[in-house]
């Protein structure tokens, strides 16, 4: 252990199991309960030792001023309609939540009146909006809450004619929106479970039942569309097509995006909506099928079926299933991978990633080519559009800029971009900054691509601090888009690398494929390949080196600094699944088994055995400095992962750099922190990073 860190004792004891013929000691399973007062206590000893340590820090005060003119900036998102009017959200900069305002016309939103105000929900500024939806009659608004962070949320209903709550609400929902069907009823997804729902539960979650409610009536009383009680992994995501003809439910086990399609008939006799028996489309699972639009009886998905890297196909329903499934290709694939798609006025929109940068196209039904849509930025994190409707509202990040908000007027073809919706003046400039991109070879020789960004002013003459950033899983891109941290890094004149690693879908389903179950090791190599690569570029080297990641990235960092201890000078896991052995037996984890395997399968969990980062962990090494992250409310990466992580790693640590713990109370895996919690953290994160890679701001 360091000498220069007393850290609190954490109790071992003799736990123990065999499973698949091993013997695996887990001495730190009582911190698998995070209600218990000796889990409390040693979270609030682990913070003490923390907090000394980051508040002598002495980069902290300029990232924490920094941080703190960043997330309180006045600002504006995308703008979107509901009920026929024009809503955003917006924040003057003094408030932790956005507040959704609305007005009659687009030129109205520079001014507008507050619909929702998050602020309202929770006393200390907790507690978020999740989602929300509008009645088709343009009567309520659904809207879900979320509570210190949690996945688990509530919906409310909000009179749109008086602005007031009309006081019903719904409870234990989880990872589900309110879709409205003709009438004033909706479909959500509901779980049957006890516990607070507040977000410390760590129980397994059981299959959701997909619901549907009726505005005035019990929640008792809602009738279940759908269930699978034989498979608890199974979820549903039901769309509602924008003529009201069909609800297609997308049918998924856990995240994987291979899923089955089923399309149920709308009937409304009335005044009341009812569902049909559903024309099961897809009922095998081979390939990812996305809901686009419908035209008709015609059905447009996105597919990777026979296209790893996406396409539009369409299906007649009309044909299904006496003719079984007819499909024809609309958008054929590209070179390029096909990240979404969707129906907007009589069109198809599509992003393509472009050697993972986005690129907006129009389509007619019949697939042909409109144009591009000149917009640019490093990831599409808005894309508010209707089919049937000819406008659209798109919004674009960089590394320094959250969201930069388009007008489009498809039937005018007219692109605006829309300013002056924030309420007052920046309180924080961004830097200007070079990007490039460059590749780094993995251990199997494979070509892994990488953003490298830093400051203009900032020269590449010799080795300067840096901090990789990755994720490398669940099919998903990570691109050079904002985050607070990215943004404070720059400013400080450090350099960023944005890794695109095997597991995410940049390049399409292949890419996916050669990051997940037997070949996950892979990520973590290539995410070593990038940190070596940087080091023979003469970028930096491995003592100015830091390693970032969250949730799956957190699982990157705790991996490879497991692997290669001398890899860099710090390590910032967040929020991640360490625990590979027992990754499945909370909350949400089982979901996961798409990606990491089962550990119930005795191959599966040997690949599992041989990466997990707290059982990779050695007595008596050298750990580079790091700061474990988590939050106490997180419901969907329970904090145990840290803590086991963390008590076993400072009892390992042989080196003098320290291994802390900052774990945040009332925030879970990062859903709608306040923007007071997100500049600290921020601050300490990059204060820990510059500290011990030698970063001094300016």
């Amino acid at each position: 252990m360091s000498e220069r860190f007393d850290y609190p004792e954490t109790r071992r004891d003799d736990t123990a199991e065999t499973v698949h013929g091993q013997r695996i000691e887990d001495p730190y399973r009582w911190l698998e309960n995070p209600d218990s007062e000796e889990t409390r206590s040693w979270v609030k000893a682990q913070n003490e030792v923390s907090r000394a340590h980051l508040d002598a820090l002495a980069s902290r005060p300029w990232f924490h001023e920094q941080l703190t003119a960043l997330t309180t900036r006045p600002r504006a998102g995308t703008p979107a309609k509901v009920g026929g009017r024009y809503v955003v959200s917006r924040n003057d900069g003094t408030l932790e939540q956005d507040q959704l305002c609305v007005a009659d016309t687009l030129d109205g939103l520079r001014g507008g009146t507050v619909l929702l105000d998050p602020n309202t929900f929770s006393p200390d500024g907790t507690s978020s909006l999740y989602a929300y939806s509008a009645s088709k009659d343009d009567a309520l608004l659904a809207y879900l809450v979320s509570d210190g962070g949690s996945d688990w949320t509530s919906v409310r209903l909000l009179d749109l004619a008086t602005g007031e709550p009309t006081g019903e609400t719904l409870t234990n929902v989880k990872f589900s929106t309110a879709t409205w069907l003709p009438d004033r009823s909706f479909l959500y997804l509901h779980y049957d479970v006890e516990g607070t729902r507040t977000g410390t539960d760590a129980e397994a979650l059981p299959g959701g039942k997909l619901k549907l409610h009726r505005v005035g009536t019990a929640q008792d009383e809602d009738e279940l569309v759908l269930e699978f009680p034989d498979n608890p992994r199974l979820g549903a995501t039901p769309e509602l097509s924008h003529d009201g003809r069909w609800v297609v439910v997308d049918i998924h086990e856990g995240t994987s995006e291979k899923n089955r399609l089923w399309v149920y008939p709308v009937e409304v006799r009335d005044g009341r909506a009812t569902l049909g028996e559903p024309l099961e489309v897809v009922d095998e699972v081979y390939a990812a099928f996305d809901f686009v639009r419908t035209d008709g009886d015609h059905l447009y998905l996105r597919t990777d079926h026979e296209a790893p890297l996406g396409k539009v196909v369409r299906v007649d329903l009309a044909a299904f299933p006496t003719q079984g499934l007819v499909v024809e290709d609309v958008v054929p694939q590209t070179d390029s991978a096909l990240s979404h798609a969707q129906g907007a006025g009589d069109e198809i929109l599509t992003v393509h990633l472009v050697d993972a940068q986005p690129r907006v196209t129009r389509h007619a039904l019949d697939g042909r080519e409109i144009g591009t849509v000149a917009v640019a930025g490093g990831n599409v994190v808005g894309l508010y559009a209707e089919a049937g409707e000819p406008e659209v509202f798109l919004g674009l990040s960089s590394v320094t800029s959250p969201v930069t908000a388009y007008h489009l007027d498809l039937d005018g073809d007219v692109l605006t971009e829309l300013t002056g919706l924030e309420p007052g003046t920046p309180t924080w400039t961004a830097p200007p900054v070079v990007t490039e991109r460059r590749r780094a070879p993995s251990l199997d020789g494979t070509e892994i691509p990488y953003f490298l960004v830093r400051r203009e002013d900032v020269p590449l003459d010799g080795p300067r601090p840096t901090l990789l950033y990755g994720y490398g899983g669940f099919n998903i891109p990570i691109l050079a888009d904002f985050r607070t941290v990215f943004a404070g890094w720059l400013a400080a004149g450090g350099v960023l690398a944005i890794a695109n690693l095997r597991g995410g879908s940049e390049y399409g389903a292949a890419w996916h494929d050669a990051g997940r179950l037997r070949e996950k090791q892979n990520v973590f190599d290539d995410f070593a390949g990038i940190a070596d690569h940087l080091v023979a570029e003469g970028v930096t080297t491995h003592g100015q080196l830091a390693l970032h990641g969250g949730s799956n990235g957190g699982l990157l960092v705790g991996a490879t600094i497991t692997q290669r201890p001398d890899i860099c000078a710090a390590a910032l896991p967040a929020v991640g699944v360490m625990d590979m052995l027992r990754f499945h037996l909370f909350t949400i984890g089982a979901a996961w088994i798409s990606d990491y395997g089962s550990p119930e399968d005795p191959e599966e969990w040997a690949v599992l055995r041989a990466y997990s980062p707290l059982h990779n962990i050695e007595d008596g090494t050298a750990y580079p400095a790091t700061l474990v992250l988590t939050g106490d409310h997180d419901d969907r990466v329970v904090p145990a992962h840290s803590f086991k992580f963390t008590a076993a790693l400072q009892r390992a640590q042989a080196g003098e750099a320290p291994v802390l713990a900052r774990i945040e109370t009332s925030t879970g895996h990062g859903l709608g922190k306040p923007a007071s919690v997100i500049a600290a953290e921020g601050a300490d994160l990059l204060a820990f990073a510059a500290e011990h890679t030698g970063l001094v701001p300016g």
